[in-house]
């Protein structure tokens, strides 16, 4: 399957390489390694390469002879980086998704959209106050830092290493970190992740929504987050029938029975709970927990391949399943 879309993507990758200089890295070839990287959890573009030289597997996915040296790691990130400038990521996530409408594994209708906190590659100790002078550190390279007494926040605060990332948390009671908010908006018919988008730790379902509002109506799932009166307003705006979980903890929710009485949105709240699914795998299985990529074009172009990697893991469990 993968072959099949890197093919597709041929004409793509002649115009972004010249015809001069010294050769590169071929493209098929590395988005071949990203895909090992994802697929395998492998932390760092380091430890692909390592992995590169001894593992015979790997090789041969690649692309690469027996006899074939690795690349260094240097060349690869360049080279990648080419990548991210010619919007690769998302012309293979839309040429997987071709493969899924061929097989009629989508659906225009239904949807479920979520977010997730993405830790970015900064430490606390980077996010420092942008208005005033910085006492001298006691040790250049791990300076001692004393938190304590000290109001901190987006509004006056930000990190040097991560400046695009903002503290947020995942609940009360938990612990702030930097990070950004990953999206994924999911059909429902087979769980498949049909577009993305990464911000810095914010966003609302009406970010997605305005992605598959159309002439004619559709549904879209969600969980207790989003049942505030404002997203409900806005879904409705766009022709998007909110299928939101209900939150009547403490307060009132924002759906009533003219929504909640119908059939379709039981389904919903059934079907909801894949989105669920994609976000965690995305994080365990593609290595996105912790981010090991600095800006928010980069943490986006890998948001969007771990997403186009679980497409295809997705997409080969469904046709084989269905012969």
């Amino acid at each position: 399957m993968a072959d099949l879309v890197l093919a597709r993507l041929s004409p793509r990758f002649s115009r972004l390489y010249g015809r001069i200089g010294r050769p590169s890295i071929p493209p098929e070839k590395l988005l071949r390694a990203v895909l090992l990287q994802v697929f395998y959890t492998i932390r760092s573009e380091r430890m692909l390469m390592e992995q590169l030289d001894y593992n015979l597997l790997f090789h041969w996915f690649v692309g690469l002879n027996m006899d074939d040296p690795v690349w260094d790691v240097p060349v690869f990130t360049k080279n990648r980086q080419r990548l991210l400038k010619g919007h690769i990521a998302q012309i293979f996530f839309e040429k997987v998704l071709e493969q899924a409408r061929e097989l009629d594994l989508l659906s225009n209708e239904h949807f479920t959209v979520d977010g997730t906190l993405l830790e970015a590659w900064a430490s606390l100790k980077s996010f420092k106050r942008v208005d005033g002078p910085q006492p001298p550190p006691d040790d250049p390279g791990n300076p001692t830092v004393d938190f304590h007494g000290e109001k901190r926040s987006n509004a006056t605060h930000v990190s040097t290493t991560a400046p695009e990332a903002l503290l947020a948390k995942k609940g009360a009671g938990r612990e702030a970190k930097l990070s950004y908010t990953g999206h994924a908006l999911m059909e429902n018919r087979s769980g498949l992740v049909v577009d993305t988008e990464v911000t810095q730790a914010y966003g609302t379902a009406a970010l997605m929504a305005e992605r598959i509002a159309g002439d004619h109506r559709v549904t879209l799932g969600a969980d207790k987050n989003y049942d505030t009166a404002a997203c409900v307003a806005d879904l409705r705006s766009l022709n998007v029938t909110p299928h939101i979980a209900q939150n009547n903890r403490r307060r009132k929710s924002a759906l009533d029975a003219r929504t909640t009485r119908h059939a379709g949105y039981l389904l919903s709240q059934r079907k909801r709970k894949r989105v669920e699914e994609i976000c965690g795998w995305m994080k365990t299985v593609g290595g996105l927990r912790k981010l090991h990529h600095r800006g928010l074009e980069l943490v986006k172009w890998m948001f969007r391949f771990a997403a186009a990697a679980y497409n295809l893991v997705r997409i080969r469990n469904l046709a084989t399943a269905i012969g």
